[in-house]
C-alpha cells in the first residue's frame, strides 16, 4: 500500500505585494495542490464567499488559513484575539480547509493568553479544524548578540512550551530564533500538522527564503515527513516582495515548489 502524497501549498503571503487572486492564479499555472490563505487587510482574504468564487474559478482548494496575528492585522475583523481567531476557524470550516495557523498570544494580550488553550480546545472540537500553533522568534535588535533578545509571545516562541493538540512548524521563524527545527519538529511530535517550507540564514529578521538556500534542514525536515507518513500539509512561504517582475516571482514560486516535490518524494 502506497502512502499517500503530501499535498503542497502555496501560501498567499508569497505573492505579497500582488494580492489573493494572483497567489490562486499562479498556484493553479505552476502546479500547486492548493494555497493557504494569509487573512490580512485585503478585503478578499477575508471573505468566504469570494474565496469560493477563486478556489472554483482555479481549482485550487484552501488548504489552511492563516489567522490575522500580525502586529499589522491587529485591527482585522476585530480589535479582540478571540473574535479574530474564532472568525478563521469559521472560515477555514467553510472553506473546507484542515488548518488554522495562528501565533502564541502575545504578551500583552493577558485575557487572552489566559484563555488561549481551552479556547484551542473549544474551537477544535466544535469546527474538526486544526488550530495549529506556530513557532516564532524574539526580537534581536541588528548587531547585538545573540543572546541579548527580547520575546514579544507568551509564555515563549516555542509553543512545545505549552502544549498544544496541534502545531506549525516554520523555518525561517527557527531561523531568526537560533532553533533546532529538527528538535522542534521532534518535540511537537504527532502533533505537527502544518509546515511553512521555508529558511533563512540566522539573521535577526524573519527572511523567508526559499527552501535550500539558508542554513535551515529544509531537506532533512522533508525527508523527516515522510518517512513518519506524514498526514498534514506543506506550504511554501517565501519573500518575493522584491521580484522586479511576474516572471521572476514565478520563477522564485516554481523554484519553491520544485524544492518540496523532490524532496517529498514527488
Amino acid at each position: 500500500m502506497s502512502t499517500p502524497e503530501i499535498p503542497i501549498g502555496l501560501s498567499t503571503a508569497s505573492v505579497w505585494p500582488q494580492q489573493a487572486a494572483d497567489a490562486f492564479g499562479m498556484a493553479a499555472e505552476l502546479g500547486y495542490d492548493g494555497v493557504e490563505v494569509m487573512v490580512w487587510a485585503e478585503s478578499v482574504s477575508q471573505d468566504p464567499r469570494a474565496l469560493s468564487k477563486l478556489v472554483k474559478r482555479y481549482d485550487m482548494p484552501v488548504l489552511a488559513v492563516h489567522a490575522p496575528c500580525l502586529l499589522v492585522t491587529q485591527r482585522v475583523w476585530s480589535p479582540d484575539p478571540v473574535v479574530r481567531l474564532r472568525r478563521a476557524v469559521a472560515l477555514a470550516a467553510e472553506l473546507d480547509a484542515a488548518t488554522v495557523v495562528v501565533h502564541p498570544p502575545f504578551r500583552w494580550q493577558r485575557s487572552y493568553g489566559d484563555g488561549f488553550v481551552e479556547l484551542l480546545k473549544e474551537l477544535e472540537d466544535a469546527s474538526g479544524v486544526a488550530v495549529a500553533v506556530e513557532n516564532m522568534f524574539p526580537v534581536r535588535p541588528l548587531g547585538s548578540r545573540r543572546d541579548w533578545q527580547v520575546s514579544g509571545f507568551r509564555p515563549s516562541v516555542d509553543p512545545t512550551d505549552v502544549g498544544h493538540r496541534h502545531y506549525t512548524l516554520d523555518l525561517s521563524h527557527t531561523a531568526t530564533a537560533g532553533m533546532d527545527a529538527m528538535a522542534l519538529a521532534a518535540r511537537m511530535g504527532a502533533g505537527l500538522c502544518h509546515v511553512h517550507l521555508t529558511d533563512g540564514s540566522g539573521t535577526p529578521r524573519d527572511e523567508h527564503l526559499l527552501p535550500g538556500t539558508g542554513t535551515q534542514p529544509c531537506a532533512e525536515l522533508c525527508a523527516m515527513l515522510v518517512d513518519n507518513e506524514f498526514r498534514g500539509d506543506v506550504t511554501v512561504e517565501i519573500s518575493t516582495r522584491r521580484a522586479p517582475d511576474r516572471p521572476a516571482r514565478m520563477r522564485a514560486l516554481a523554484a519553491g515548489l520544485k524544492f518540496a516535490q523532490r524532496n517529498l518524494g514527488r
